[in-house]
């Protein structure tokens, strides 16, 4: 309990130092880039408390390769760009003069939690103590992971290459991973997930117990804040995009669901 109680403290800490940035700045949608950033402090603190072995290098690697492409990724894309619709319509709703409050339990406090939740198997397979090596199963999530991080970091910059060419603009990116899925991004993210979960499975029932976080980020990507929220908004607003749902699936490569 001591660690995740650590964990937690780190947690709330980033969490309220980018909400006094987001009260100053008027724009919540700064946490959008930090959030993996979150994943690593807890991964790395939780190593750091517990003792460095061979299968945890290999965790923190991975948790520090997906953390720190993303936070750049995001980090460059915002900048320049005014709060994200999505928060602009949160701060429109329940009125300019008291978002600036609620929005540290809306935005940040919720997201501060669910990457405690969500991290579940990355605490659990840094906290291991005693011999540790790098087994047949990190292998395996390794292996998981990178087929994740190919999907969401080639996914990316596609997508970021096709906005920045003039021609293509008010186009749909149909080609290459955007033609297996509306959203290589979002499934590579939750194959990500997956594999960090795998490499929880050589420590038996407790790796096991944490297959909810993955569950749970796959339902997010899916039903929350990734596909339906997005595929319902460029339909609603890019020519061709209702075309282009009807023949590209949602989220699996090759699987017309959802």
């Amino acid at each position: 309990m001591e660690i995740f109680w650590a964990n937690a403290g780190i947690q709330l800490l980033l969490m309220v130092l980018l909400w006094i940035v987001s009260v100053i700045r008027r724009d919540a949608s700064i946490i959008d880039p930090w959030w993996s950033i979150g994943f690593l402090l807890i991964t790395a603190n939780t190593v750091l408390m517990t003792g460095v072995t061979p299968g945890k290098i290999v965790l923190l690697t991975l948790v520090g390769i997906w953390a720190t492409r993303l936070w750049v990724h995001l980090l460059v894309r915002s900048i320049g760009k005014p709060e994200d619709v999505r928060y602009t319509a949160f701060r429109l709703k329940y009125g300019p003069d008291r978002y600036w409050w609620f929005s540290f339990f809306q935005v940040f406090l919720l997201q501060g939690t669910l990457v405690m939740i969500v991290s579940a198997p990355l605490q659990v397979a840094a906290s291991v103590m005693g011999p540790d090596d790098v087994s047949g199963i990190d292998i395996a999530g390794a292996s998981l992971f990178l087929i994740g991080f190919a999907f969401e970091a080639v996914g990316d910059w596609q997508l970021t290459k096709f906005r920045r060419d003039p021609s293509k603009k008010g186009q749909v990116l149909d080609t290459g991973l955007w033609g297996l899925t509306r959203h290589p991004n979002y499934f590579g993210d939750s194959v990500v997930w997956w594999g960090f979960w795998l490499c929880t499975l050589d420590l038996g029932l407790e790796g096991i117990l944490t297959i909810y976080a993955p569950a749970l980020m796959t339902f997010l990507l899916i039903r929350v804040s990734g596909v339906r929220m997005l595929d319902a908004q460029l339909a609603r607003t890019r020519a061709g995009y209702a075309e282009y749902m009807k023949r590209t699936p949602g989220f699996f490569p090759g699987v017309h669901w959802p």
